[in-house]
This record gives structure tokens, C-alpha cells and sequence, in this order.
């Protein structure tokens, strides 16, 4: 096989496996960073609704390894799996990306969801091949050193591909303006989808050099047919045969060694079982603190940190972490007593909930200054004025002698919804002290409030008489975390909002509310005269009344709905970085914990299962979601928090039991005796056990 000594004597083969994966994982976190924002903001699932899908995704991209598995070891080998699948991967890709460009009018929910799937399934069933097909590139014993070059290597790469695509997608989406929108996810989604359709010609390009192995059975297949013999054997034979353990009935036809690894498989999986919730927490990094970013302040400076770039932190860090944690943090806490490894698992969840209570309380201090909203089965009604005169409201039964000034706004308590629905009928009168031939004397309307959050109001002329405008006017947030704007007016000049910055211009629509990036823009009318200056802030909603007096002077009054998002985004290091810490203590550990306890022959489904658990922490967050206990979002950081707590507390508990094994005496024992009867165990006849090539060669 070729060798490239520029690279520490890989195989050339190994450069196109790296770039590869560089590139699938560019692709897959570019795609993951944004989409619970594309989901909420374009799509327009609530933020429960877009974690839930969210959630579900990632489930089964972790649930697919095990088929990804089952195909390449059973049938069809490394190399056509990875393929095959991959070309699944990049037509998900694709087809999101298609149904984020608006003009195609495409059916945009259902193009999502089933690119999500196409993503899930190759981007699943290619995750346990990948690397072991890497591995199979190296001629081993001779190169064991280099082999483990190259899988430190491979995980710098996966880290890689993800840091630049995280920083990458989220100033795509925002920066870029495409197809008359205020944003371009069909660029933020089609770079990951060109990526991927690159990374697979780089992987086809190195075919020649691919040490190819064949299919040689799944280990995750027998373990089952091995589980599931046990238990029908057992139902027949339990009265004239009795065993002392269950899975010693599949002892005649998968022999004893398989049985006795299966065994201790069990053993490990049972401790396995409190784990699913420590990713249900870790996994909430792409959804729930993603949306808790979008209500926080990004600018540092001249720079602006998109809510979904806080992502990054993890995989910078990660990359840090491992070698200090090996040379400094593990000699600490083995002074306090922490040395073994489901000792570090545990104190690793522990971060974990810890990390959840400090996003509670940062979520408790965004809470206190959002505007109370109505409590369920009310509403508020906001009248503005933007009329040069005095008018008074009336709304019979509610409200009564309601004076709003000149461009003013008048908010009203809770006001309870009507059960059957009626309208409301709204009075305006002229103040008799103004009376203008600008100002018609009066108007009426009949509002139907519905479960509107806040019934917006204006005052507007229309050929001379005076008449209502009705709008939603929530001061909820936007949904991007970006400034959010209203102009109301009497006049049907042009108006023109252009960026003090970057000149973008921005032609103002009547009564329309609109998103536009922070900081400084002034107010024209016709492009040309200036009405005034704004200054807008992250998060902050904003409604501008603009009047126009007899001698044709414009005058503009700013109401702030919702003030601008004041907690900073850095706020979030703290629980980012106890999260990643927790993920060295509890993944890392866990990993060299489960190869270290399994039976050689057992490794691989040990990983298979470790994957297995990361899909059921994620089935957890959709269910905790779906069946939601608090309204409060800092409730349910709060809830996650104490939940990990009493789940380690659970997992101590199944810990204290456990017996560590040294299979490395296990397995010279096992040569030993097997060097000793190796003559006759060639002659001797099977007697009917089952032979699987992959388990005996292990």
C-alpha cells in the first residue's frame, strides 16, 4: 500500500477518509447549528414544536448506527455502506436547502422533515463505519502506534469540520440577504449541502487506494439471536433442564464463550440505563439554550455573536479540555477520592445539572424584564394616536374616558375575553377643545379579540374620516432575536429607513412590523428629507408614531413594547463550559470505561449501545417537553437540573454493585488454555454450536 511520510507514514488512503469526514461533519453540525431557528422563525413552530423536532432528529441520527452497523458488517461491507449512504446524506441535504428558497414555493414543512430523515438515516448509518474503515487502512501489528495517531487525528477533524461550520452558518443565515428576505438560510443550508456532495467525491476519489474488507457478520445480530434462543429455550426447558442463569440455555448452540460474553454485556448495560438523561440535558446546547441566546445581547465591540454561534464553545473547548483535564484535573480530584471511572461518570452528570441551574437562573433574570404577558383567557388593548389631536376612548363595559394624547399610546390591564366570542365595540371622540378640520370628530369599530396576546389600535384617515386600523401588537421578542419595528402614520408619504453604517435601505410599509439589524438609522421621507434618527437594540420592540401637522412637518415619538435584550450572551460561557467539562468526565470516561469492562468480542456492541443512549436522552427532552410542567422556561431548567441530580443519585446506587473485570488476564488465561487444546479442539466436532467468523477471529 502506498505511504505518505509527509503524515506521519499513513496510508495515503487515510487522507481521504480525514477529508471526508471533515466535510461530512462540516455539513452535518452547519446544518444542525441553525435548524431549531429555521424551524421557529421560517417554518413557524413554536419553540416547543421546533425542540420536539429538533429533539427527535438527533434521536434518530444516533438510533441509526446500529442499522449503519448491521449493513456494513452483514452484507454490505464498509466502503459500499458509507457510500450508499451518503449519497442518501447529501439528497436530505439538498432537499432542505431546496425548500428554503422561496420562489421554488415548495412545501417547505414537508421538505424539511424529510430532509431531516434522509439526514438522519446517512449521516446514522455511516457513524460506525467511518472510523473503523479508517482503521482497516493500517497494517497492524507494525503500524498499532500510528493507528492511534490517527484516530486522535480523526477526532481533531470531526472537531474541526464542526468549530468552522458553527461560526460559518449562523453569519450565512443573517448576514446575507437573498430572495428579498431579511435573512438567506437556502445559502446557510445549500454550503453543507455542497460540502457533502464534496466529501463524497473525495472519498470515491481515493477508491484505488482502499484496503476493501469483506462483510464478515454483525456481533450486534448474534448477541441477539443469542438473547432471543435463550429465552424460547428457556420457556422449554426450564422444568426438565434448569440452568442458573437464563442465558445458559443458548449454551448448545452459541457455545459457551459467546454466552458468558453476552453475560457480562448485561452487566454493563444495566449501569447503562441512568445515562440516556445526561444527553437529554448535553443535546438542549442546539435547541433550548440556542432560543435562550436569541433573548440575550450578542455585540462585543464592532462584532455581533449570532444566538446560534454560542454553539462553538463546545468543540474550541473540547479539544482543550482532554489533555488538561488528563494532566491536571484527574490528578485534583484523585486527591479528594474521584480515581475510578464511574466515579468521574457521575461527578461529569453533575456538571451536567449544574450547568442547567446556572441557564435557570440566567433565564429567571431574562424573565424579569420581559413585559408580563396576559394571564390565559385575557387579553390587552393598545391604542395609538397618531393624529394631531386629543382623542378619548370609550369600550363599553371594559373601558371608559380613555384619553390618548397626540402620538401617544395608552396600554390597558388585563382585560377578560369574551366566552362567546362577542365584539367589542371601540369609541373614539375628538377632544371638542381641538377641533381640527385635520381631525374628524369621531369613529367606531367593532373589534373580535379573540386569544390575542395584545389587540392593537391606530387612529388613521381615510378620505377624510376617521377610522381604525386593528392589528396583533404582542411585545413578544421577534423570533430571530433581531430588533423588531413598527411605524404607524397618518400621512401616505414614502418612507425610507436607511442604515447610518451600511446605507441599507429599507422602504417602510404602514402598520407593518419588521426585523432589522442593531444599531443607528435614520428616517426619510422620499429619500431625501429627514424626519429623524432611531437607535434600535438586539431584541428590542419598538412601534414609532408619525404625524404630519397642517404646514406638512412631520414629528416622530418612539415607544419601546419590549425594552432591548440587556443580559450579554457571554453569561452563557459559565454553563457551556461546566457542560463541556461534564461531557469530558461523563462521555470520554464512559467510553474507555465500556471498552475497558467488555469482552473483546463485545466492544463493538458496547458502542453500538453507548450510541443507543444518546437517542433515548433526546426521546427524553421531547417527552418533557411535550408533556410540559412549567409554562416557565426557567422551570424547566431548573426541572432538568434536579431530574440529572437524582438520576446520578440512581446511577450511584447501580454503580456501588458493579465488580470491575480485567479482561487482560482474562484473555491470557483464555490463550493459554486455548494453545493447550488446540489440536483437539480442530478435531473435535461442533456438535451443532453456532460459528460466526467475526466472533471467533475476535
Amino acid at each position: 500500500m502506498a505511504q505518505n511520510n509527509g503524515l506521519m507514514n499513513f496510508p495515503t488512503s487515510v487522507i481521504f477518509i480525514l477529508l471526508n469526514e471533515f466535510a461530512e461533519r462540516a455539513t452535518f453540525y452547519g446544518m444542525k447549528t441553525i435548524l431549531v431557528l429555521y424551524m421557529r422563525t421560517k417554518l413557524d413552530y413554536t419553540d416547543d414544536n421546533s425542540t420536539e423536532i429538533f429533539h427527535i432528529f438527533v434521536s434518530l441520527v444516533y438510533f441509526f448506527p446500529v442499522f449503519g452497523a448491521i449493513i456494513a458488517d452483514s452484507w454490505l461491507g464498509k466502503y459500499k455502506t458509507i457510500f450508499i449512504l451518503s449519497i442518501v446524506y447529501a439528497i436530505g441535504s439538498v432537499v432542505i436547502s431546496l425548500g428554503a428558497i422561496p420562489p421554488l414555493n415548495l412545501p417547505v414543512r414537508e421538505m424539511t422533515i424529510l430532509g431531516m430523515l434522509l439526514i438522519a438515516i446517512g449521516t446514522g448509518g455511516i457513524k460506525p463505519c467511518v472510523a473503523s474503515f479508517g482503521g482497516d487502512q493500517f497494517k497492524l501489528p507494525e503500524q498499532a502506534a500510528t493507528l492511534a495517531k490517527f484516530f486522535s487525528l480523526f477526532y481533531f477533524t470531526i472537531n474541526a469540520g464542526s468549530f468552522l461550520s458553527t461560526l460559518l452558518t449562523p453569519t450565512l443565515r443573517e448576514d446575507v440577504h437573498c430572495f428579498g428576505q431579511y435573512d438567506c438560510y437556502s445559502l446557510a443550508f445549500g454550503v453543507p449541502a455542497i460540502l457533502m456532495i464534496i466529501s463524497i467525491v473525495i472519498f470515491v476519489a481515493g477508491k484505488s487506494l482502499y484496503k476493501i474488507t469483506k462483510p464478515t457478520g454483525n456481533m450486534v445480530v448474534l448477541v441477539w439471536k443469542c438473547i432471543g434462543n435463550a429465552i424460547v429455550s428457556r420457556s422449554k426447558e426450564k422444568r426438565i433442564n434448569p440452568r442458573s442463569h437464563w442465558l445458559e440455555y443458548s449454551e448448545p448452540k452459541y457455545g459457551k464463550t459467546l454466552v458468558k460474553d453476552v453475560k457480562i454485556l448485561l452487566r454493563i448495560l444495566v449501569l447503562y440505563l441512568p445515562l440516556p438523561f445526561f444527553w437529554a440535558l448535553f443535546d438542549q446546547q442546539s435547541s433550548r439554550w440556542t432560543f435562550q441566546a436569541t433573548r440575550m445581547d450578542g455585540r462585543i465591540g464592532g462584532i455581533t455573536i449570532k444566538p446560534d454561534q454560542m454553539q462553538v464553545i463546545n468543540p474550541l473547548l473540547i479539544l482543550a479540555f482532554i489533555p488538561l483535564f488528563e494532566t491536571a484535573v484527574y490528578p485534583i480530584l484523585s486527591k479528594i477520592g474521584i480515581r475510578r471511572p464511574l466515579q468521574k461518570l457521575t461527578f461529569g452528570g453533575l456538571l451536567a445539572a449544574v450547568a442547567f441551574a446556572i441557564s435557570g437562573f440566567i433565564e429567571l433574570k431574562l424573565e424579569a424584564i420581559y413585559p408580563a404577558p396576559p394571564t390565559t383567557g385575557h387579553t390587552q388593548l393598545r391604542i395609538y394616536n397618531p393624529m394631531p389631536c386629543q382623542y378619548k376612548f370609550d369600550l363599553p363595559d371594559k373601558l371608559s374616558g380613555i384619553v390618548v394624547n397626540h402620538q401617544d399610546v395608552y396600554l390597558s390591564d388585563q382585560i377578560s375575553l369574551p366566552v362567546n366570542l362577542t365584539s367589542w365595540k371601540i369609541q373614539a371622540q375628538l377632544n371638542e377643545a381641538e377641533a381640527s378640520p385635520k381631525c374628524p370628530s369621531s369613529a367606531s369599530l367593532m373589534v373580535t379579540p379573540m386569544d390575542k396576546e395584545v389587540v392593537g389600535l391606530s387612529l388613521a384617515m381615510k378620505q377624510n374620516e376617521l377610522s381604525f386600523v386593528e392589528f396583533e401588537d404582542s411585545p413578544s421578542k421577534s423570533k430571530t432575536g433581531l430588533p423588531l419595528l413598527r411605524f404607524l402614520t397618518n400621512f401616505e408619504d414614502t418612507l425610507h429607513l436607511i442604515n447610518q453604517d451600511s446605507s441599507e435601505d429599507i422602504i417602510i410599509e404602514n402598520m407593518k412590523r419588521f426585523t432589522v439589524h442593531h444599531g443607528e438609522w435614520s428616517v426619510f421621507k422620499n429619500a431625501n428629507e429627514t424626519i429623524g434618527t432611531i437607535s434600535v437594540g438586539t431584541g428590542g420592540v419598538y412601534s414609532y408614531a408619525l404625524s404630519k401637522d397642517d404646514t406638512g412637518n412631520i414629528t416622530m415619538k418612539e415607544h419601546i413594547l419590549s425594552p432591548a435584550n440587556s443580559v450579554h450572551m457571554l453569561w452563557q460561557v459559565p454553563q457551556y463550559v461546566i457542560m463541556t467539562a461534564g461531557e469530558v468526565m461523563f462521555s470520554v470516561t464512559g467510553l474507555e470505561f465500556s471498552y475497558s469492562q467488555a469482552p473483546v468480542s463485545m466492544k463493538s456492541v458496547l458502542q453500538a449501545c453507548w450510541l443507543l443512549t444518546v437517542a433515548i436522552g433526546n426521546v427524553i427532552v421531547v417527552a418533557l417537553t411535550h408533556f410540559k410542567m412549567f409554562d416557565s422556561q426557567a422551570a424547566e431548567f431548573f426541572e432538568f437540573a434536579v431530574l440529572m441530580v437524582i438520576d446520578m443519585g440512581i446511577f450511584v446506587l447501580v454503580a456501588m454493585r458493579f465488580k470491575y473485570v480485567d479482561h487482560a488476564e482474562e484473555v491470557a488465561e483464555e490463550d493459554e488454555k486455548n494453545a493447550e487444546n488446540n489440536i483437539a479442539m480442530e478435531q473435535k466436532p461442533n456438535n451443532g454450536a453456532f460459528t460466526n467468523k467475526a466472533y471467533n477471529e475476535d
